[in-house]
């Protein structure tokens, strides 16, 4: 077994120096808990809009250009965003109310169904498991309710939103290297963390959100087309459903066309579920024009990431949980390689493990994106075959 390393001189020399420091960030950890998801949710808008930022800068100061780009964002995102979730919160509670009061006849649509030679008793079915339906849908909607009943709370998160994006977008630049020059780690090893949080996160927004928020539009249009109610709930449930693995619109759009079969409209049924079958598919094509064919997470850190992001950081863990799992990661590969000044164990170059980048960059488009984007982020030239980002 080799000899455990001598601590640093700095350690030794400033014990109390680093246990003031240590109890300083601790303290500053304490101070941004209360509105930490609202804090994350502005470092991801920032890292989405910096592009913006740095377009405007070529125009006007730096100080204007983050002003105009977070007022941009305050009436054409954050607005419209709250404004549909209060939408799809009122129609699930309607929804409750309907399975609750006994307003959805279920003997029409049994009656629909033996006409078709479905000879099927959803009485008896439907009573019985009648509070469960409702139950489950409450529960579904519980946190949207909350958020929505705490709007004194929420109007000062969303504040601390807007002035984290102010900040980092005209100053995330010397941010980041304000902490690379804080953080006791060499530069290679920053230079190759940071390549790998950039694709890591650039794999959580585009390949994630962005797929799952055009899946969800697409499919929400062919729902109001179709007449199914309570369109803007079910596209909000779609968004959610198609960020996990192995679940996707299926769980929205079969239901929805099985609906319509019941209500006496077979061919608008089947066309329902032709058009859910492109949406589904429509993920083969999308992920790999946004971002490569390639995958930063696997399913488990998907899955994982994001309900237990959900929990750690409200909606925005959506994105950020398998972020800080893939992050984690990818530090501890960094932490053994350094460590023991060996190769990563069972490290697959160019595979499609956690913190993997595009193997084969779509077009200049993508080059340009793993350059520009993220939050103060420069990817060095050549990160090396040995880069902790790529095992």
């Amino acid at each position: 077994m080799p000899d455990s390393p001598d601590p640093p001189d700095w350690i030794v020399e400033q014990p109390g120096l680093t246990v003031f420091a240590l109890l300083s960030g601790l303290l500053a950890l304490f101070v941004l808990l209360p509105y930490l998801q609202y804090v994350l949710f502005g470092v991801v808008l920032a890292y989405i809009l910096l592009p913006v930022q740095r377009r405007l800068e070529q125009y006007i100061r730096p100080t204007f250009a983050a002003i105009t780009v977070v007022i941009a964002t305050l009436l054409i995102v954050l607005i419209p965003l709250v404004y549909v979730i209060s939408v799809a919160v009122r129609q699930s509670l309607r929804l409750v109310r309907s399975i609750r009061q006994g307003e959805i006849n279920v003997e029409t649509v049994e009656g629909v169904l033996e006409t078709n030679g479905y000879a099927v008793d959803l009485v008896d079915l439907y009573e019985s498991n009648q509070g469960r339906i409702a139950t489950a849908i409450q529960e579904v909607t519980s946190g949207a309710i909350n958020l929505v009943g705490s709007l004194p709370s929420m109007f000062i998160g969303l504040t601390v939103t807007l002035f984290v994006l102010f900040a980092l977008l005209r100053d995330g630049e010397r941010l980041v290297a304000w902490f690379q020059w804080v953080l006791p780690i060499d530069d290679e090893i920053l230079d190759e963390l940071s390549t790998g949080l950039d694709r890591l996160m650039w794999a959580s927004v585009v390949g994630n959100v962005a797929v799952a928020a055009i899946q969800a539009v697409m499919l929400g249009v062919g729902l109001a087309i179709a007449g199914v109610p309570a369109v803007v709930f079910l596209t909000v449930a779609t968004f959610v459903l198609t960020l996990l693995p192995l679940v996707g619109a299926f769980g929205i759009w079969i239901p929805a066309a099985a609906y319509l079969v019941a209500m006496g409209r077979p061919t608008a049924g089947a066309v329902m579920a032709i058009y859910g079958l492109l949406v589904t598919f429509s993920d083969s094509y999308l992920r790999p024009a946004l971002i490569g064919r390639t995958s930063a997470f696997n399913s488990a850190i998907v899955v994982v990431g994001i309900f237990g992001g959900l929990i750690a950081f409200g909606a925005v863990g959506l994105f950020i949980g398998p972020v800080v799992l893939g992050g984690a990661k990818l530090t501890l590969d960094c932490f053994a390689r350094a460590r023991t000044d060996q190769p990563i164990a069972g490290a697959v170059t160019g595979g499609e493990g956690v913190g993997a980048g595009p193997t084969e960059p779509a077009g200049e488009q993508e080059s340009a994106t793993e350059s520009d984007e993220g939050v103060g982020v420069e990817s060095p030239t050549d990160p090396g075959d040995d880069s902790c980002s790529d095992s």
